[in-house]
């Protein structure tokens, strides 16, 4: 190349061509100028930005002066990648025309010469069916004088368009992974579309949905985060933005992290107060209220003026309300100290799972008349000394301490909304839910002489609590279940354990009112509430049981062994069928199909049958066997698939796997 040229002899694979262009035909000392790794890359190969995503390796160029002039730089000024979703995965990169600029200020070195040499060295992956590393060196001379635009200057223009610009929002994250955007601008027509890439990867769920809410001067994107979300640290990245006009916009940021969670859009708190309020109404029908609205009918029955009719169900809806902001503000304390992060997670947890199960069993119990739980025997005999609007608020109270216990996923639905919502907000929702609770009562109270449309008491009260200990029962069939599913055996025998020590509590109870009020129903009685609490000492058990499980659902696969030329020369000697599998962790083809294929249970199912080795060779790091195994083979990347059967020459599999395919492979003869 001339002394002058501002672009190094390009380097060409059947992949792409790159080549090393600066944006300056002359160069001097103390003035900055551009260099860049031009890459074309051809019809469906793409490669990567600084977060490669599920899958990848980042571009590295490294640019050296020498001679006249000295100075070196590897800091990429990165334009706005594309998202490139394939199957289960999520990567961030390049396709098509691509300059990737670093910048360099020139420093006096050499005064005997006059010229410079720009020196680069540049590694990138290019991705397709298969993913190929690639490298190259490249060079071109520079003369010194005042610095002039090159024929390549317009490119750097292009990628200067393409970065990212700084966003001008307030922007903040929560530790549920609430990011908040607010500031002057937003609006619906502004953001139809919006969507986060982290600068880190491992840091939020990368293919998970993130849910977009736009309100005026304010947005929010509800993100799903990883293990390596640290809370209470920044978190940087880019959003990208599209109005309805889909013009697309591109902003750099960095989140501030916040304890409380960012106020909600104006209109999304009407929609949280609704729901609680049905939510409420829902809690009327959960068995334990039962008892209390039984009650509180046959206070009704009693009353003879409309009037006090009315005054009743007001101090029962004051007790209901009381209650419910009682435990609000409880919450907003449990969230201000930072107890409640995750709590939306709650059944991801062998320890609440059990816990629930134990105590709707216990519930259950209850309802058949085994034994009844304290807080509803307590709370008779504190409404048997109070009468009037004082028995009704007091009533109120005990409706909401009974429906607690009896209605997690419910109670957990208006934590989670509280959690989401600044504190006035929060305490709305939970008021909501109270006023939706009392509702039917107060209702009731205002019909003119209700007494005479309620059923009589009688045998037929106890009839109907009795059928509801039935579903409850069925909850803790389904909660056994969910362990099973989290660890298998073990854990579904540590919950039934429990289950059993609740009913023979409950047995020991029934023993203990047998005998009256005498000495000996007191030994009875003691055992009885030793043994119901005895589950809390099986928790232990649930964590370690939950951890063996885990330990053998991760182990190796059958059959699988580490690649080796020796190993595959062994094995095909002795007639063994062998299934080579050649992969790196860089590969977004290679992941997708482990996934989807070579993980499938008929898949591994039809190795176990056939007696299949099942070999992987990794080169996520360079290893010359697998280079020379792929190059026997006709490839220069991975993936590669290589079915061996028995005393046969090696078959190669398409690049993209099904179940079928390779079932189809082994089975044909």
């Amino acid at each position: 190349m001339s002394a002058s040229a501002a672009e190094s002899q390009p380097v060409t694979s059947e992949r792409d061509t790159a080549s090393l262009v600066t944006d300056s035909d002359r160069i001097e000392a103390g003035h900055p100028f551009k260099a860049g790794l031009l890459l074309h890359l051809k019809p469906g190969w793409h490669t990567y930005w600084k977060n490669p995503g599920d899958a990848g390796e980042p571009v590295n160029l490294t640019v050296t002066l020498s001679g006249h002039l000295s100075g070196k730089a590897d800091a990429i000024e990165w334009p706005a990648p594309e998202r490139l979703p394939e199957g289960p995965l999520m990567s961030y990169g390049y396709t098509g025309d691509v300059l990737l600029p670093v910048t360099i200020t020139p420093q006096a070195a050499d005064a005997q010469t006059r010229d410079t040499s720009v020196s680069a060295h540049a590694d990138w992956l290019v991705c397709a069916a298969v993913c190929v590393p690639e490298q190259a060196d490249f060079h071109l001379d520079l003369p010194t004088g005042a610095v002039t635009s090159s024929p390549q200057s317009p490119l750097f223009t292009q990628s200067a368009e393409r970065q990212p610009r700084p966003s001008p929002f307030q922007i903040t994250i929560t530790p549920n992974g609430l990011l908040t955007v607010q500031g002057e601008g937003l609006s619906s027509q502004a953001v139809r579309q919006a969507w986060v890439i982290p600068d880190v990867a491992g840091r939020i769920d990368q293919v998970a949905p993130q849910s977009l809410t736009v309100g005026q001067n304010q947005m929010t994107l509800r993100l799903k985060p990883e293990e390596g979300f640290a809370e209470g640290k920044s978190f940087t990245g880019l959003l990208e933005l599209r109005d309805a006009a889909n013009e697309k916009s591109v902003l750099s940021f960095n989140a501030t992290p916040v304890a409380a969670a960012s106020p909600i859009p104006e209109n999304g708190w009407l929609a949280l107060v609704v729901f609680a309020f049905l939510g409420g109404l829902i809690l009327n029908l959960m068995p334990c209220v039962f008892p209390v609205l039984a009650m509180k009918a046959l206070a009704i029955l009693r009353l003879h003026e409309d009037r006090k009719h009315f005054q009743s169900g007001l101090a029962y809806t004051a007790g209901v309300l009381a209650m419910f902001g009682f435990l609000g503000s409880l919450t907003l304390a449990l969230r201000n100290t930072g107890l409640s992060a995750g709590w939306g997670f709650q059944f991801q947890s062998p320890l609440f799972v059990a816990g629930i199960c134990w105590l709707l069993f216990a519930v259950g119990l209850g309802m058949l008349g085994i034994f009844e739980l304290p807080v509803i025997s307590t709370g008779q005999s504190v409404l048997s000394r109070y009468r009037g609007l004082s028995g009704d608020f007091l009533t109120g109270l005990l409706a909401v301490l009974v429906a607690t216990p009896c209605t997690a996923p419910f109670m957990g639905a208006a934590l989670a909304g509280a959690l989401t919502a600044p504190p006035m907000t929060a305490l709305g929702i939970f008021l909501a839910m109270g006023l939706g609770l009392a509702c039917p009562y107060l209702a009731i109270t205002l019909v003119p002489n209700a007494g005479r449309f309620l059923p009589r008491p009688g045998r037929w009260m106890d009839i109907v609590r009795q059928s509801l200990a039935f579903p409850m029962f069925a909850t803790c069939i389904w909660l056994v279940w969910v362990l099973a599913q989290q660890g298998g055996g073990n854990l579904v025998a540590v919950g039934c354990a429990g289950l059993l020590a609740l009913g023979f509590s409950g047995w020991l109870m029934n023993l203990s009112r047998a005998g009256g009020a005498s000495g000996r129903s007191r030994p009875v009685t003691l055992a009885a509430v030793v043994i119901a609490l005895s589950p809390v000492a099986l928790l232990p058990l649930l964590s370690l049981s939950s951890e063996i499980s885990t330990d053998s659902v991760n182990g190796a696969p059958d059959g699988e062994t580490a690649f080796s030329p020796e190993r595959l020369a062994a094995l095909r000697k002795d007639g063994k069928p062998v299934f080579v599998d050649m992969t790196a962790a860089w590969c977004i083809t290679c992941l997708v199909n482990e996934h989807v294929a070579l993980e499938s249970p008929f898949v591994q199912k039809s190795f176990s049958q056939h007696g299949v080795t099942f070999m992987k060779g990794d080169w996520t790091r360079k290893d010359a066997n697998i280079t020379a195994f792929l190059r026997d083979h006709g490839r220069d990347g991975v993936p590669l698939y290589v079915y061996y059967p028995s005393h046969a020459e090696g078959r190669v599999l398409p690049q993209i796997l099904t179940p079928a395919l390779i079932i189809r492979a082994i089975e044909e003869k």
